[in-house]
């Protein structure tokens, strides 16, 4: 079968759209509170060494030179310099990282630029900036940016200093062999090292915190769906190349690319890394995948929809967070929050109700849960934290979930609660 990249956009709505399992009870007993509104595609978040919550905006992208999305299909993805981190102190919301990089469609969606943040056991800070496009266009067209890089900030001066090119590995290496795309969405801090996610190239990344010794970990699997459902004829879509016409029949398979939209390291040493899946975006169709100490990739957990993150408690319970219940392209973007049990049992925290297209999550030192939400909407991003987090348990999944020894809490407590996230929002512009 031919290997064939989702466009930019499936990476862009990966940004965010996340189904929640099929089958799955709302819990309706659970709600939240808005701590932060009005921003502009909000994505990662973290907390800091002052207790403070951090949380990166990708912007809206500006009037400077554009380069193509990857579908090839709709409006340049134009740059600019809107990107900003933000810091929420005291129920206070305020920039301490302005003139990040940023690009997006003219109205500000689909954007590509700061994607997560994270703080070493030093408190130093390292962040993640997307893209969303094929890095051959980068250089030629916008020059010399921070777009597809990880950079490290100096808040008190106002600036930053890059350590890695993510989008230009995949440029010169492209371990998934297809189409050339990158767009960085989420990483984890391991020691000396950084590990993060390429939603459009399909792999999971390495590199040394002084930015050496970058390499591949594992390329994520392409899925082959089984009769898939696509957008009715005339509906619009992102990625209409992929849709068939009226006079062709339907495909019975197709292959369809991985999208990895986050990573984070597992009390037994392991990466976990959540799919937000490629275009048409099966309901159903997500899994979460563990990548071992040994390189070797399985399936953890299966049965999700468009999945942009993935966090663990201090008890060894791992919540996914779900960017729609629904394949974007229907129109209704209610998300869920799962909680995942280390003995597989499942239960819904949140489902709709307020929460729609999120795209990142961390838990507090207060053991409360923090999700950007709205993430792909200028102008209307949140920052909402989920109060009575009572829940529903839910079967497990067909695949069902690997077992895994989870290690002592004191080994816990050592790890800093705040997400190795992802993103998403631009997240979705995958390859296929």
């Amino acid at each position: 079968m031919q290997h064939i990249k989702l466009p930019q956009l499936t990476i862009t709505i990966l940004s965010f759209c996340v189904a929640a399992v099929a089958g799955m009870k709302t819990a309706d007993a659970a709600s939240f509170s808005v701590l932060a509104d009005g921003l502009n595609n909000a994505r990662g978040l973290s907390f800091g060494p002052d207790g403070h919550l951090y949380v990166t905006e990708a912007g809206t992208g500006g009037n400077g030179a554009c380069v193509p999305p990857v579908s090839g299909q709709g409006g340049s993805l134009c740059y600019g310099t809107s990107g900003t981190v933000l810091k929420i102190e005291h129920g206070q919301t305020k920039p301490v990282l302005t003139g990040l990089p940023s690009i997006a469609l003219a109205d500000g969606t689909g954007a590509g630029g700061v994607r997560d943040i994270q703080f070493d056991t030093s408190g130093k800070a390292y962040i993640l900036v997307g893209y969303g496009a094929d890095p051959t266009f980068r250089d030629r067209n916008l020059g010399n940016t921070d777009l597809g890089k990880i950079i490290t900030p100096d808040f008190q001066t106002n600036s930053w200093t890059s350590i890695a090119d993510l989008a230009n590995y995949e440029l010169v290496n492209n371990p998934d062999g297809g189409d050339i795309n990158s767009n960085p969405l989420g990483f984890v801090i391991d020691g000396d090292r950084l590990v993060a996610v390429d939603a459009g190239a399909n792999d999971l990344l390495s590199v040394k915190t002084d930015g050496s010794n970058l390499q591949a970990l594992t390329v994520l699997p392409q899925d082959t769906l089984t009769n898939p459902v696509f957008p009715p004829i005339g509906t619009p879509s992102n990625e209409p190349g992929q849709v068939p016409t009226p006079t062709e029949a339907p495909p019975s398979q197709i292959a369809i690319q991985a999208v990895p939209s986050s990573v984070v390291k597992g009390p037994d040493g392991a990466y976990y890394v959540s799919q937000f899946t490629g275009f048409p975006f099966p309901e159903g169709g997500a899994k979460i995948y563990r990548v071992g100490t040994d390189g070797k990739t399985t399936v953890y957990a299966d049965g999700f929809t468009q999945l942009t993150d993935l966090e663990f408690d201090i008890a060894g319970n791992l919540y996914a967070l779900q960017y729609a219940n629904q394949p974007a392209w229907k129109g209704n973007f209610d998300g869920s929050l799962i909680k995942i049990a280390a003995d597989g049992t499942r239960t819904t925290i949140l489902n709709g109700n307020g929460l729609e297209s999120p795209n990142a999550l961390t838990i507090g030192a207060d053991g409360a849960i923090y999700i950007s939400n709205r993430s792909d909407r200028p102008g209307q991003g949140q920052i909402i934290k989920v109060e009575n987090p009572t829940s529903i348990p839910e079967p497990t999944s067909a695949f069902g979930l690997l077992a895994f020894s989870v290690l002592s809490i004191s080994w816990l407590r050592k790890q800093k609660p705040s997400h190795s996230n992802s993103f998403q929002e631009s997240f979705v512009k995958a390859k296929d």
